[in-house]
């Protein structure tokens, strides 16, 4: 008995090693968009919201590979999961090096393609890792959950830290190298996981039916999930505001899904697990969306100081991979919930001070963000999967899979927005500008910027500033050049002041954790729901 043990805790060690390092691959993959988005930015010539749009290709395709494989993965096994997960992550490095070389060769259009294409097949690559990994661990350790997904998700703070180190002691080298990088993991998480034998998983090894566990998301999942959808299809297709047969017909699309998942199931779906859905998705935004601008965010001020914005990630990072690593003695103080609204309240104060803090302070307020995010995503993970165990990997993996979906289809390109009209916000409280700028701009003494409207989805409104049309305004003054650079420090500081909103999305977090501490309480306090073996 105690070799069969000792044979267990190998495999065990062994596939969660695996695991460990498919996540920290992703993560690789994310660092690298991040470091580059001003390169890619300046290269095909993209204002603030079209480079979160870029970002978000790499990001929302995540949940399309995490539904379709949570849905299949009980059937197909886990080895075949990892296996496309691995296909993904090596045509990414692939397509990567291949838009390096058009973009060289002066084909843009070819290359932006092929970057953009390969993000979507990168993300896809994310999707299938997370969504045989975290089944595995929930599984393997299903009498510690929430203490076993937070190491597991140490991983992606260290594959941020390792990763952004990496890349900058690499310099200013072409970046088809960065990008390539990312299949080295790739190739060793295969190397790992495809000569293991995986668990069945916790609610197939309970008796739980297929139907049972589609019955714990329910029709208010399926709605959720619905309304995403034709938000995306609509981007991605982009129809015309004259074209109402694609228009409507993405909306029917999403209307026949909930029907029909709705004629399956029968039932609204697990009240919490829904409530933990919508939490998902600022919490998010908050997260993966802001560690996606935030290089790009503090570029200018951090120029200022002779540092690499990078360092603000994975400074950030660090923090989440060692209090990640250690969730075990956290969890013996306090309860999964009272960690997240700790994490909430550090979230906002480190947001705030990020978006008004120059030049050592910002790793100040960097700690209190780092501090406020670490337990985020894992705990959340953690609460879904010990509340829902009957919803096996759908349930677990779904809760994710919105929030990528969120983050990569609003969050990222909100948060672009929010830059924008922050930076519009300071050119026009600048009385130096007023001052300096020609009367051309000015009306009734004050600035006159020439804006732009824009518009994504049709239900987020921003403008920019049409610098062509600024340029000609200003170029032949004898001031030009004085401003110029003023122009360009108050649209950095309007950029950072841009975190300042970003706010509202832990506050509304803040607000819902809260709410369920009071709903447990009711219930006699929280306790996780175990699924014994059939």
């Amino acid at each position: 008995m105690e070799s069969i043990s000792k044979e267990d805790s190998s495999r065990k060690r062994t596939l969660f090693l695996g695991c460990f390092i498919a996540l920290l691959t992703t993560a690789f993959g994310f660092i690298t968009r991040v470091f580059l988005v001003d390169t890619w930015s300046e290269a095909f010539d993209l204002n603030p919201a079209e480079a979160g749009r870029l970002m978000g290709i790499g990001i929302w395709p995540f949940f399309v590979a995490i539904i379709f494989f949570s849905l299949l993965i009980d059937r197909i096994g886990y080895k075949l999961a990892m296996i496309f997960a691995f296909i993904g992550h090596m045509t990414w490095g692939v397509m990567g090096y291949l838009a390096y070389q058009y973009l060289q060769s002066g084909d843009i259009d070819t290359a932006y393609g092929l970057l953009y294409w390969g993000s979507l097949v990168f993300a896809l690559g994310n999707g299938t890792v997370e969504a045989f990994i975290n089944p595995v661990v929930a599984t393997m350790f299903n009498r510690e959950k929430t203490k076993w997904l937070n190491i597991l998700h140490a991983a992606w703070p260290g594959g941020l830290v390792l990763a952004g180190i990496i890349f900058i002691g690499m310099g200013n080298v072409e970046w088809w190298i960065k990008i390539v990088i990312t299949v080295v993991p790739a190739i060793m998480y295969f190397m790992i996981l495809i000569r293991q034998e995986f668990p069945p998983n916790e609610r197939v090894a309970a008796g739980v039916s297929y139907r049972e566990m589609l019955q714990e998301f329910g029709i208010g999942g399926a709605s959720l999930v619905a309304f995403l959808v034709v938000l995306q299809l609509n981007d991605f297709f982009g129809p015309g505001p004259d074209d109402y047969v694609m228009r409507y017909g993405f909306i029917a699309i999403g209307v026949l899904m909930v029907v029909a998942f709705g004629w399956y199931v029968r039932t609204l779906g697990r009240p919490i697990l829904l409530f933990l859905c919508f939490i998902i998705m600022p919490l998010a935004t908050t997260e993966l969306g802001t560690d996606s601008w935030i290089q790009s965010i503090m570029h200018g001020i951090a120029s200022d100081k002779g540092f690499d914005a990078g360092w603000v990630l994975i400074y950030t990072s660090a923090i989440m991979l060692v209090l990640r690593l250690f969730a075990g003695s956290v969890l013996h103080q306090v309860s999964p919930l009272a960690l997240l609204v700790i994490s909430s309240v550090l979230a906002i104060f480190g947001l705030y001070f990020l978006s008004i803090s120059t030049g050592w302070y910002i790793f100040v307020a960097a700690t209190l963000y780092g501090l406020g995010k670490t337990f985020f995503w894992p705990t959340t993970l953690g609460v879904v999967a010990e509340q829902t165990p009957r919803g096996g990997a759908l349930t677990l993996n779904a809760v994710s899979g919105i929030g990528m979906l969120t983050v990569g289809m609003l969050g990222a390109p909100i948060i672009g927005a929010f830059q924008s009209n922050s930076q519009i916000e300071q050119l026009q409280a600048s009385q130096e500008l007023t001052l300096a700028a020609p009367k051309t701009l000015l009306t009734d003494g004050q600035v006159d910027l020439p804006l732009r409207d824009e518009t994504i989805y049709s239900i987020i409104d921003f403008q920019t500033v049409d610098m062509e049309e600024f340029q000609g305004a200003v170029e032949n003054t004898d001031n030009s050049q004085e401003i110029n650079t003023l122009v360009a420090d108050l649209k950095t500081k309007g950029t950072q002041r841009a975190l300042a909103k970003v706010i509202i999305f832990p506050v509304i977090m803040l607000a819902c954790y809260l709410i369920l501490i009071f709903y447990f309480r009711t219930k006699g306090g929280y306790k996780p729901v175990v699924l014994e073996k059939n």
